[in-house]
């Protein structure tokens, strides 16, 4: 069984690629410094796992950059009473920075396997009795756990997809890529009244958003 790095390691990323590229957020910097990444990437890649980059995990798809993990949670504002939805589970490491930053968490992956692997990379971090994690098609969202504070897409879609923004709370935010594959912009997105109120936060690279629609 795998044991995590040593905690330098984390510190160090926090550091040099979160903190000197003006993550603020406290919370979100002492998440990023607690939750051992190492566990959610292949064994091949450990050596690699405090890398400033995104590494493949199968099945085509990647765990994302640290940077960008912090960056989509600061765009949340989580305060820790919140009920969070995470599209796209991949490796499992972004639900459990969720976890560190909200009360209840519910992830979503559309690829079984994976879903698998992130079950077993959760558990093995402690974190299988906060992430409640299902299979399904991540653009559709979980209405049946709706409606939610937030919700944090990890990979990138030509527009927000319709039923994500119609399952947050009121003032909720939804952060997500935009853009084709060569274009992107992790966007933030905030349900009002008079229809949801977005922005760009900084550009990005994600996989696409699999999707049956």
């Amino acid at each position: 069984m795998l044991r995590p790095q040593p905690l330098p390691d984390r510190q160090e990323m926090v550091r040099t690629q979160l903190r000197a590229r003006g993550i603020e957020d406290e919370r979100v910097l002492a998440a990023m410094e607690k939750v051992p990444r190492e566990l959610f990437v292949p064994d091949a890649l450990r050596g690699e796992a405090y890398d400033d980059a995104a590494l493949p995990i199968g099945f085509e798809q990647t765990i994302s950059q640290p940077y960008m993990v912090a960056r989509i949670c600061a765009e949340l504002q989580l305060h820790g009473y919140e009920r969070v939805l995470d599209v796209g589970t991949g490796s499992g490491y972004q639900a459990a920075v969720l976890a560190e930053l909200a009360a209840e968490v519910h992830s979503i992956e559309v690829i079984p396997r994976l879903a698998e692997h992130a079950r077993v990379a959760l558990a093995a971090a402690g974190y299988s009795g906060r992430v409640h994690l299902h299979v399904g098609d991540g653009s559709l969202g979980l209405p049946e756990h709706a409606p939610f504070h937030a919700i944090a897409v990890a990979a990138a879609a030509p527009a927000p997809p319709p039923a994500l923004l119609d399952q947050l709370f009121r003032g909720g935010r939804l952060v997500i890529p935009i853009g084709t594959p060569g274009r992107q912009f992790l966007r933030v997105y905030v349900a009002t009244p008079e229809g949801p109120a977005d922005f760009a936060a900084v550009p990005c690279r994600f996989v696409p958003l699999v999707s049956r629609n």
